[in-house]
């Protein structure tokens, strides 16, 4: 079973507080147009007229070389955050912003948070849920990214579910 995740709600509290940004930058604000502005909490995307922050978010618990950080969007008021309505016997429900793209990439890490080589792959949006599945059953990979294929922004977290999440 799989289970999505977006920001760490911690962190989206600290920026709609007024905090910094990964960089330790204040976020810019932006109007949506209503096409392509996830958020990255609530991984639904951002109405067209609602105001957004874009910030730089790095989603690893540390600074080490496979850490990777970049641009992302985040409603500028407080929302909830993604939780997949679980069909019985599975927690697994694609988040609304991996709807969007034709294709994401898909890339393995570690318990170390490192990146598992030969892990990365571009998938159709259609397979998300069975690749994740295939790759979350070689046992060194704990966890999944996916970000945007042509852009790489961080899209969601991907692992696998506790029979707790159900």
């Amino acid at each position: 079973m799989l289970k999505f995740s977006g920001m760490n709600s911690h962190d989206a509290h600290q920026l709609w507080q007024g905090g910094t940004d990964d960089y330790g930058n204040v976020p810019d604000f932006s109007i949506s147009d209503g096409a392509g502005n996830p958020c990255r909490h609530c991984l639904k995307m951002i109405d067209k007229g609602e105001r957004f922050m874009i910030i730089s978010y790095r989603p690893f618990d540390e600074l080490q070389p496979y850490a990777e950080q970049g641009p992302i969007f985040l409603h500028a008021e407080p929302c909830e955050a993604f939780r997949a309505e679980a069909d019985p016997g599975r927690v697994a429900k694609i988040p609304p912003v991996l709807r969007d793209s034709p294709q994401y990439l898909m890339r393995g890490y570690d318990e170390r948070q490192r990146i598992v080589y030969g892990s990365g792959a571009i998938v159709e949006k259609d397979n998300i849920e069975a690749v994740a599945d295939l790759m979350l059953t070689k046992s060194a990979i704990e966890f999944i990214h996916v970000r945007s294929s042509t852009n790489n922004c961080w899209q969601a977290r991907i692992e696998r579910a506790d029979i707790s999440d159900q």
